[in-house]
């Protein structure tokens, strides 16, 4: 286990809005026609269309931007989609989370191929990332894994995590193919060496702490919402150094959703406020730059994805809407 050689904490238990600077994003929403859905996860494929999954109705649906036309794949029932990646060929990757698999569909015809879990404990895989190679790693909550589908053989290995209970999260890939996840169930980031498959669990600097998202920047900083105290922060993985900040909302902001931008500014959703509120982080001056409530409420935004060329992020709303931030270049 590293030592924790710093940690520095800035108490920002409420900021007034005046103060913060006035720079707003373009938020935009769509509303998915399919009723309490709880539609989440979007991610754009090499088409441009935006694919994202509908948790409780077992769906795959895409949206085309330019018509705001919707389309729905069903998928078997009981999948619990809990997320999806689209590969450079336009096949959607989703995670079965209620049914203990991996699918991918293939939009031109419709079929999916299920990859079951080759052990029956990692019940629900959870949040999917690809690596370099196009392979996939992705955590399993419940079961308390973290795991790797090489897509070449269609071979999962599987790694349990030590710590009971620990609730594998979201996850990142560096640079050198290494995974990072977060324990929403302990206070810990994770990570595990691609070639030896080892893992190693790194403590965060308060117990109390439930970080749930992350993020990477290209200095290869960690950036992680802790959703219980209400912080963000920063772990430096070449030194072991820790920072955090206290949230616009303070205690009560319960950060979920979480992307990084071109410019390496962190976004976040506070999801304790209703209205949501999407805010921006920028790590230069170490000062939240933005805050704008999301317009059909949100209830719950989950999950954050930035699409770099065309400076947008997307993000799937409780509210059932699938909804974008577009960085407009005035100040962003």
């Amino acid at each position: 286990m590293r030592w924790l050689l710093l940690i520095l904490v800035m108490p920002l238990f409420w900021v007034d809005n005046s103060t913060v600077q006035a720079q707003e994003v373009n938020l935009q929403e769509w509303e998915v026609p399919w009723e309490s859905s709880r539609p989440r996860d979007p991610y754009i494929g090499p088409d441009g269309n935006v694919w994202f999954v509908g948790q409780r109705s077992d769906y795959i649906g895409m949206l085309d931007q330019a018509t705001g036309q919707f389309k729905k794949y069903d998928l078997p029932a009981g999948a619990g989609p809990h997320n999806c990646i689209v590969d450079e060929e336009g096949f959607v990757w989703y995670s079965g989370n209620r049914a203990a698999n991996i699918g991918r569909l293939d939009p031109s015809t419709g079929d999916i191929e299920i990859i079951p879990m080759p052990d029956p404990a990692a019940r629900d895989p959870h949040t999917l990332i690809f690596d370099s190679e196009g392979d996939i790693w992705f955590t399993v909550q419940g079961g308390n894994y973290v795991g790797k589908l090489t897509v070449a053989s269609r071979k999962v290995d599987l790694i349990k995590v030590p710590t009971e209970g620990s609730r594998p999260y979201g996850i990142v890939i560096d640079e050198n193919d290494r995974p990072w996840f977060l324990e929403f169930g302990s206070y810990k980031i994770a990570t595990v060496d691609p070639q030896s498959m080892e893992l190693e669990e790194i403590d965060l600097p308060r117990t109390d702490a439930r970080p749930r998202r992350l993020g990477i920047t290209t200095d290869q900083n960690l950036w992680y919402v802790d959703y219980a105290g209400g912080y963000l922060g920063k772990y430096d993985p070449s030194s072991g150094e820790f920072e955090e900040w206290q949230m616009p909302s303070g205690v009560g902001s319960r950060p979920y959703g979480v992307a990084v931008d071109d410019q390496d500014r962190i976004w976040f959703v506070e999801t304790g406020p209703q209205p949501n509120r999407f805010v921006g982080f920028d790590p230069g001056t170490q000062q939240f730059f933005s805050i704008n409530t999301v317009e059909s409420g949100g209830g719950t935004i989950r999950h954050m994805y930035f699409n770099a060329p065309t400076r947008e992020i997307w993000f799937g709303a409780d509210s059932n809407t699938i909804g974008r931030a577009k960085l407009t270049d005035a100040g962003l």
